[in-house]
């Protein structure tokens, strides 16, 4: 199944490592040090022009890691999931 995550970017239920909560998780330094990392690698893909409240790391057939970032809420998605 698929997932949307709003603005018409739609991912793969498999290759969904995890979603999480952007405020909550930001506050640490680990998560911080993550997010930035993978700016410069240029393997973010930002879903909104809006405020953002979660990001979406995925992991794709080619080993292809992948953070998109959602202006939905985690418990939007979770609602979405079929899981």
């Amino acid at each position: 199944m698929y997932l949307h995550l709003g603005n018409d970017y739609i991912i793969n239920e498999r290759d969904i490592v995890g979603i999480f909560d952007l405020e909550k998780s930001s506050v640490s330094k680990n998560t911080k040090d993550y997010l930035s990392e993978a700016t410069k690698q240029k393997r973010v893909i930002n879903c909104t022009l809006e405020l953002p409240k979660s990001f979406i790391v995925t992991l794709d057939r080619d080993l292809t890691e992948r953070v998109y970032i959602s202006q939905l809420a985690c418990s939007t998605l979770k609602k979405r999931s079929v899981r």
